[in-house]
């Protein structure tokens, strides 16, 4: 049993709902993009993805594509984020996903990725670009120990949302609206009825609702329309506006707080 699978059993055994955080790796800096990760741990985060910066991260909004700059200058790059996910190893238990695109995957290499990310303590991974279709040249290379998270989008129909789900495992990452990241403008009724149709189509798996979910309200308003939700723009927001504070870790950990706090009372 994976770490990710393990993890979404005890919740649901709980009747709890799993917070997935995501960060940029490296942002602000490496040292203290350690710090926040360490925060948002014991703070009661469920998950964590941690993005491997790119300079052109297109399905993310102003606020990531922002953090990713930040994490470049600072010079991260796929090895320091693989020393960043040793470094959470240390004093985490919880999942780790790398989320990214697929081109620093390409260019550091699919089965050195994959060597790295699970020698290093990784659990899954996510890659925002590459459809199931096109992605048996990276995962044929691969053997088991990491998770491949899928996304399926609003505007999927349920044939084909069976065909992603059957090549996904760890959970299913359903995008709350179309758009880019940090968008906003929650429906609902309308993710209701998507989240009904991928439950009929995903094989068991859990589902987790992200893009558009930045706040303790929203976050309680689509929580028990599936297994867990995923909050980004939110994090990196907060750091973005607090650099000089030296308590920015603190102020991350709270804000998970905060939402943990909610999708546990809705």
């Amino acid at each position: 049993m994976s770490r990710i699978e393990e993890t979404f059993g005890k919740l649901r055994a709980k009747g709890e709902k799993a917070l997935v955080g995501f960060i940029t790796a490296g942002d602000p800096d490496q040292a203290r993009s350690l710090e926040i990760a360490r925060q948002m741990c014991l703070s009661g985060l469920d998950l964590l993805e941690l993005g491997v910066p790119f300079s052109d991260p297109t399905a993310d909004g102003p606020v990531i594509q922002r953090s990713s700059s930040r994490a470049i200058g600072a010079g991260v790059n796929m090895r320091s984020v693989m020393e960043m996910v040793r470094r959470i190893r240390e004093f985490c238990t919880i999942p780790l996903v790398l989320f990214s695109y697929y081109n620093p995957i390409l260019a550091y290499g699919a089965e050195e990725f994959y060597r790295d990310a699970t020698s290093a303590g990784a659990d899954g991974t996510l890659v925002v670009d590459l459809p199931p279709e096109e992605s048996d040249e990276l995962t044929g290379v691969w053997g088991k120990g990491l998770d491949f998270i899928r996304l399926v989008a609003p505007t999927t129909p349920p044939e084909r949302m069976a065909r992603i789900a059957a090549k996904a495992s760890g959970f299913i990452y359903l995008v709350s609206m179309t758009g880019i990241t940090g968008s906003g403008g929650l429906n609902r009724e309308e993710i209701a009825l998507v989240a009904r149709d991928l439950r009929e189509s995903c094989h068991g798996l859990p589902i987790c609702i992200g893009f558009g979910i930045s706040t303790p309200d929203e976050a309680a308003k689509v929580c028990d329309l599936a297994d867990g939700i995923v909050v980004g723009s939110a994090f990196e927001r907060l750091i973005e506006s607090n650099l000089e504070d030296k308590d920015l870790a603190g102020r991350v950990g709270d804000y998970v707080a905060r939402l943990k706090e909610a999708i546990v009372c809705s």
